[in-house]
């Protein structure tokens, strides 16, 4: 079911090599600048990111917010949705054969609007003895602020176990978590190590993962593509509100010994500086890091039995709708064909909302009033209204070589607008 509204699109940068779009929160909050890097390729298939930019949608003007210095890369840029501020990712200064950039070697850096060229560490990193809470011991990724402004979740890598090639009963191997910083108090490190440094906010992982799941059951072996769940958390069953949550997709093992990905939701108490029983916040040498106490990680999906089981399509971030009501993922439908679908954070049955006969072919958002999903499909940009299902095509359908990027079709805090990429320039277009 869909529908040909086509709006004005327009392409706000230009230029040679690449703009890369993170897959949300790109839109300052005023909705008049767009943030994003650059890279040598339109793709942005390589991570080699120079600078930090913003473009002004009306005027086209562009700032450098950040430029990499000493061999270091940057990337991944996001906006806070209440300050005039930028986080992203940056690689290592003066890389050497030991600590290139990495999954495990890259950080979190800040940088006000008002002090272009200034970045303060988000994450402080200790590699060596004494461990330290709140300091992590690998590098981050994806830095999202949740819809108050405060905390901010990531992926993460553990630099300390990458050489573990087995986990064993004495150490545990990298697997990708999910971790958030929050704005409590700096953590210093003891500058023993070149790569240790500190950080304006304290860090800790919360979801759990081993690397033997059993089969059948709830364990994952990865947990990565989060997203924060409702702008003001969501309702549980007895009523009352769980405030900090996150869902993500988990990697699970089937009854037959398939490797799926499953929706799962990580509940977060307001306090993560209490350690659990199972082990410290900052883990050992050989240890991963452990969970706040209180942190309650749950699976929301059970999809091993359908045609086409697991999360599938395009490379895609779980996103709730502002109520915390729903969370939509990618799924294929019967006919092999990439779905948006829906789930409750409580668990229930998913709900298809795409019932097109193409897929899916991007990470998607929600408006900021819950009524629409905005994607890529078809050589296209589409909004999807949650509760009818109605698709529309709000771009004409291009040539393969000039459709929109798979990564990113992201609505702006106005609902105005839905930024995406075509041809490796920022781009446009109104809902």
């Amino acid at each position: 079911m869909y529908e040909s509204e086509f709006g004005l699109e327009t392409e706000v940068t230009s230029g040679p090599g690449g703009r890369i779009l993170t897959n949300f929160a790109v839109w300052s909050p005023d909705s008049q600048w767009i943030v994003y890097d650059t890279r040598s390729d339109s793709m942005g298939a390589v991570f080699d990111g120079q600078r930090i930019e913003m473009v002004h949608v009306e005027t086209g003007e562009v700032r450098i917010l950040y430029r990499a210095m000493n061999g270091a890369r940057c990337g991944v840029a996001t906006f806070s949705p209440l300050q005039e501020q930028v986080v992203f990712i940056l690689g290592p200064e003066d890389p050497t054969s030991d600590w290139e950039y990495s999954p495990a070697h890259r950080q979190g850096v800040l940088v006000d609007l008002s002090t272009p060229g200034i970045t303060v560490n988000l994450e402080a990193r200790a590699v060596t003895l004494p461990l330290t809470p709140g300091a992590l011991r690998g590098g981050t990724h994806v830095h999202i602020f949740c819809p108050k402004g405060d905390w901010i979740s990531f992926t993460y890598n553990d630099a300390l176990l990458t050489h573990f090639s087995e986990e064993t009963d004495t150490n545990d191997t990298d697997l990708r978590n999910i971790g958030v910083s929050v704005p409590l108090s700096p953590v210093r490190i003891h500058p023993d190590h070149p790569r240790n440094h500190d950080g304006e906010f304290f860090s800790v992982l919360v979801t759990r993962t081993t690397n033997r799941p059993r089969p059948g059951s709830d364990d994952i072996r990865q947990a990565l593509e989060e997203g924060w769940v409702g702008a003001h958390g969501y309702r549980c069953e007895d009523g009352t509100w769980q405030h900090r949550a996150l869902a993500f997709q988990g990697e699970v093992m089937g009854d037959n010994g398939e490797t799926l990905w499953e929706v799962f939701v990580v509940d977060i108490p307001e306090g993560v500086t209490h350690a659990s029983p199972d082990g410290p916040l900052e883990g050992t040498l050989t240890k991963r890091p452990t969970p706040p106490l209180g942190t309650s990680q749950r699976r929301l999906t059970h999809t091993e039995h359908r045609k086409f089981p697991g999360l599938q399509g395009p490379r895609h971030w779980l996103r709730s709708c502002p109520d915390g009501s729903q969370i939509a993922f990618l799924m294929r439908d019967d006919s092999g064909t990439a779905q948006l679908w829906t789930v409750s954070p409580l668990g229930d049955d998913p709900r298809q909302v795409t019932q097109n006969s193409w897929g899916v072919a991007s990470a998607f958002t929600w408006s900021p009033d819950g009524q629409l999903i905005a994607y890529a499909a078809d050589n296209s940009i589409f909004t999807v209204e949650a509760t009818t299902s109605v698709s529309r095509r709000l771009t004409p359908r291009s040539s393969d070589a000039d459709a929109p990027s798979p990564l990113a079709c992201v609505f702006s805090p106005d609902g105005s607008k839905i930024a995406f990429l075509r041809r490796g320039q920022v781009c446009v277009v109104a809902p």
